[in-house]
This record gives structure tokens, C-alpha cells and sequence, in this order.
């Protein structure tokens, strides 16, 4: 009996002990915030907006390349406004084209569209490997084999990377508003001088309110700015643009000026869900749904330089039109029948049957 008991507690604590080690692991990934998708580490926590007009929030972040095949889809299949019912803010912003091809150098980005299948996306993956010796983080969460004939699949990638002409000095770790041990980069006393020349001020009012751009090797210029307030990029990088014209005061970096950035190191993967499964109609009046909606972006900036990788992909599928269901008018079971003479309000002969052998 008390080999059973004895039995029974061992039981019972190992139960305990591994119930306490799955909490364990659960709350660990539940407070770094990230998971595994498509082969690479995603942060939950960064926000993606897929327009500059846009509202943000904090820790936010957009890339051009949903803007690329938005516009392929918009001008060469709908060749017309996408217009939801109800209209989204989101496509109105998306419908302005405020971003396009023309704002990138043809070697840094790619995009094609096409029907749907095993083919398409195999010449996709041939083309970036070529291009950009990249493949693809999202091409497999798309369907690919039960498209349609009339059906689209549009995509995207950009791909840059760049140097400073010097690097930056790596600086001691510090705080970042509330955050302690911050990585950063930039320049102090025993920089060497030369740095502080791929360094313009486009504006400071004080050290809570300023802008800077760094140069690099390539024709890509990085633009750094604090004290925002506005509620789009847009309209940020409009007031940026502004104060920089006005500013009228040295705009370059003394040898008494200091510079300090915090390394940047993201992977951001975002479903538009809230594009998907709406219809709307191209210009000949077939009607479209979005099936699928993804892009991601990765980035990275230290004292070396940055880089930026990001995809888009969007499935579009022809709208069956929901014909009625076909009606059967079978009288096989209690009915009731009427007689009643033309323009008369009432029947001259009714009568409701049940037992069909009673009248046959």
C-alpha cells in the first residue's frame, strides 16, 4: 500500500515539474515578443503602415515596396480607383500613388505580376536570385495551385544596401528614454575629423528638436530627425523639407558638436488583413477580392552602414458572381388550392390537402 502511495506522489511531482517547465518556456517567448516565421526571427511589436499618408503610431514602419505592386494592380489590371464598399482610408491612401517606381534606381528593386501558379512563382524566385542572390520569405504562404485562369498574383522586392564613406565611432552603451544599455554609434572627442564631414544638419532648434542627414558611399542618404509631432510620415518629412529651408545657421558638424545614434536591427512581417476578402471591380466591371496580402521589412543601420530587404506579395482572385439557388417547386405535401376568377378579390373554391389518397 505504501509502495502505491509512494508511487502516486512520484507521479504527481513529475506532472508538476514538467506542467512548470512548458509555463515556463510559454512566458519566456510570450516576453521576448518575437516568433519564428518563414526562416526568420519577426518583431511582434513593430507596427507596418502600408501608406507615408498613413497614421502612425509608435514604433512604426513602412517601405515602398506594397506601394510598387498596389500601383500594378490599381493602373494595369483594375485600370481604375480600388474602391471598397465600405471605402477604407487605407485605400484612399493607397489609390493617391504617393509613392512609384520613380523614387528608386532600377537596380534596387523588382516586380512583376502574372496568373497564379507553380510557374510564375518559380520564374519570381529565379529573377531575385539573379538580381539580388535573395530568396523569398513569402512566396510559400501563398496558394499556388488552386488559382484561376483569371486570377492575379502581384510582387515586389527592394534591396539595398550602403556604407558611410568613414565609420562611426562606436560609443559606449547608454540609455534611450527609459530603456537602459542602448547600443549606439556616432561621433565624440576622439572621432576622427573626416567623419564629421559625411554628417549635414538640415535644422536644430535644440537637442529635442532637430534634423540631421548622413552621406554614404552610394547615391542613398540617410535622414534622422527628432521631436516630431505629426501624425504621418509624410507629413514629417514635409515639415523636415521646411525647416530645412529655413534653417539659416551653420549646417555642418563642428569639432564641438556631438553625434550619438542607436544601432537598428528589425525584421517586421505584416498581413493586411484588413484588405482581404473585400471585392471590387475593374473597369470592365468584373468583380475582385484580395485573397492575401503580405510584406515584410527588414532593416538595419550601424557605424558601418544599413541595409534594407523588403517583399510584398498579393493574391487577387476573380469574384464568382453568387447566382440563386435553384428553386424547387415541388408539390409534395401539405398544400392548399385556390380557384378564383380574373380581377376578383376572392376565390370562388379552396381547399388544403394532407392525405393525397383521400383525392386520388
Amino acid at each position: 500500500m505504501k509502495n502505491k502511495i509512494l508511487k502516486v506522489i512520484v507521479v504527481i511531482i513529475i506532472m508538476i515539474l514538467i506542467i512548470g517547465i512548458f509555463v515556463y518556456f510559454i512566458n519566456k517567448n510570450t516576453k521576448e515578443g518575437t516568433s519564428k516565421m518563414s526562416g526568420y526571427e519577426l518583431k511582434s511589436n513593430i507596427n507596418v503602415v502600408a501608406s507615408l499618408e498613413d497614421e502612425i503610431t509608435e514604433d512604426t514602419a513602412w517601405c515602398g515596396t506594397f506601394n510598387l505592386i498596389w500601383n500594378d494592380l490599381k493602373n494595369d489590371l483594375a485600370k481604375q480607383d480600388i474602391v471598397f464598399t465600405p471605402q477604407l482610408k487605407m485605400v484612399e491612401n493607397l489609390n493617391k500613388e504617393t509613392f512609384n517606381t520613380s523614387y528608386l534606381s532600377e537596380d534596387s528593386y523588382y516586380k512583376t505580376y502574372g496568373i497564379p501558379s507553380i510557374q510564375l512563382k518559380e520564374k519570381i524566385e529565379k529573377e531575385i536570385k539573379e538580381k539580388f542572390n535573395e530568396t523569398s520569405d513569402i512566396l510559400d504562404s501563398f496558394d499556388w495551385e488552386n488559382a484561376g485562369p483569371e486570377d492575379y498574383f502581384l510582387y515586389s522586392m527592394l534591396k539595398k544596401e550602403f556604407e558611410f564613406p568613414k565609420q562611426f565611432t562606436e560609443l559606449p552603451n547608454g540609455k534611450f528614454g527609459k530603456y537602459e544599455n542602448v547600443k549606439y554609434f556616432g561621433i565624440n572627442s576622439s572621432t576622427d575629423e573626416n567623419v564629421r564631414e559625411q554628417v549635414d544638419v538640415l535644422y536644430y532648434n535644440s537637442k529635442d528638436d532637430f534634423a540631421i542627414k548622413l552621406k554614404t558611399k552610394t547615391d542613398d542618404e540617410v535622414i534622422i530627425s527628432k521631436g516630431n509631432t505629426q501624425n504621418t510620415f509624410k507629413e514629417i518629412y514635409e515639415e523636415i523639407q521646411k525647416n530645412n529651408q529655413n534653417y539659416k545657421d551653420n549646417k555642418a558638424l563642428t569639432q564641438n558638436d556631438t553625434l550619438q545614434i542607436p544601432n537598428i536591427d528589425f525584421n517586421v512581417k505584416k498581413e493586411y488583413e484588413e484588405l482581404e476578402n473585400n471585392t471590387f471591380k475593374f473597369s470592365n466591371g468584373e468583380e475582385y477580392k484580395i485573397d492575401k496580402a503580405l510584406q515584410t521589412i527588414q532593416f538595419s543601420l550601424d557605424k558601418k552602414g544599413g541595409k534594407i530587404r523588403s517583399e510584398a506579395g498579393m493574391m487577387v482572385s476573380k469574384s464568382s458572381l453568387l447566382q440563386d439557388k435553384p428553386r424547387e417547386f415541388l408539390v409534395n405535401d401539405t398544400f392548399c388550392i385556390f380557384l378564383k376568377e380574373k380581377n376578383k378579390e376572392l376565390p370562388y373554391f379552396a381547399s388544403k390537402i394532407s392525405d393525397i389518397t383521400k383525392v386520388q
